[in-house]
C-alpha cells in the first residue's frame, strides 16, 4: 500500500500544532488518505475527545464533533442510530478511553455498534503532563511515577485490545504501531479495514495504535521510534487479536 506526500483533501491546510515528533499529525494523516481514497468524505463524521487531539476540527476537513471526556463512544452511538448511513470514527488517547472511558468503550463493544475506533496509545497522560495512565507499562517512568510503575503500588499495564476482543460484540480488532515506515504501512492498512468493515454494516471495529510522545518520555523523535520499538511493543504485541471475518480487505 502506497502513501501519498500530496496533501488529502480531508486534510485541512492548517498547520499541525503537536509536538515534534507526536503521532498525531501522522494518524491524522493516515486517516484522511483513507477517507480519501474511500470516497466517504461527505458522509463521515469524526467524535474527538478531551485530550491532545482536542483539535481535530482545525485539522479535518469534514465534520467533527467535541464530546466531553471519556465520552466518544456513546456520541457515536447516537449519531449512528440517527443517521445510519453516515461512517462514524472515535478518536481518542489511552487517557480518555482507557481510563473516564472505560464504560463508554466497552459497552459500545458489548452492543456491537456499527462505529470504527482509533485509538491512540502513547502509555502517558500527553496534554496534562504526562502523568502515569492506564497503560503505562512497569518501570515506565512519568511525572507521577518517577521512579518507575511498579507493580504493587501502581497495578497492572491495562491492555485494552485484549479486552476489546474478549467482548463477543467486537468484529474486528488489531494493533498497530508507527514507529517505522513498514509499521505506518501497516497503520494505514488496519484504519482502512476498520473503516471497510462499518462500510459493509459488520459492525464494531478497534484499531489501537502505538504512538509516540517525546515530550512526555523525555526523548527526542529518534529515540521514542526506538522505545517503542523495544519496550512497548513486548507489552503490547502487535497484530490482528480478533477478526471474525478473516478477511484482507
Amino acid at each position: 500500500m502506497e502513501i501519498a506526500f500530496d496533501r488529502p483533501r480531508s486534510l485541512t491546510a492548517s498547520p499541525f500544532r503537536y509536538c515534534p515528533g507526536c503521532g498525531h499529525s501522522l494518524i491524522h494523516r493516515l486517516i484522511g488518505e483513507c477517507i480519501d481514497e474511500l470516497r466517504i468524505r461527505d458522509i463521515v463524521v469524526g467524535i474527538a475527545p478531551v485530550g491532545c487531539a482536542v483539535f481535530a476540527y482545525d485539522y479535518f476537513n469534514f465534520d467533527i464533533i467535541e464530546a466531553a471526556h471519556g465520552r466518544p463512544p456513546a456520541v457515536a452511538t447516537a449519531l449512528k442510530r440517527v443517521l445510519p448511513g453516515r461512517i462514524i470514527f472515535s478518536y481518542q488517547g489511552d487517557g480518555d478511553l482507557a481510563a473516564i472511558g472505560t464504560a463508554e468503550i466497552i459497552h459500545s463493544a458489548c452492543r456491537g455498534e456499527n462505529i470504527s475506533v482509533f485509538f491512540v496509545n502513547n502509555a502517558t497522560y500527553g496534554m496534562t503532563g504526562g502523568q502515569m495512565a492506564p497503560t503505562t507499562i512497569p518501570g515506565q517512568r512519568t511525572t507521577t511515577t518517577p521512579r518507575g510503575r511498579s507493580l504493587p503500588a501502581d497495578g497492572f499495564t491495562l491492555k485494552v485490545s485484549e479486552l476489546i476482543s474478549a467482548i463477543e460484540g467486537a468484529s474486528f480488532v488489531q494493533r498497530v504501531s508507527l514507529h517505522s515506515h513498514a509499521n505506518v504501512v501497516a497503520t494505514k492498512g488496519a484504519i482502512m479495514k476498520a473503516f471497510r468493515y462499518q462500510i459493509a454494516g459488520r459492525g464494531f471495529s478497534f484499531v489501537e495504535i502505538l504512538s509516540p510522545c517525546p515530550t512526555d518520555w523525555g526523548m527526542l523523535p529518534v529515540a521514542s521510534a526506538a522505545w517503542i520499538n523495544d519496550f512497548m511493543i513486548n507489552a503490547f504485541p502487535l497484530g490482528i487479536i480478533k477478526d471474525k471475518f478473516r478477511e484482507t480487505i
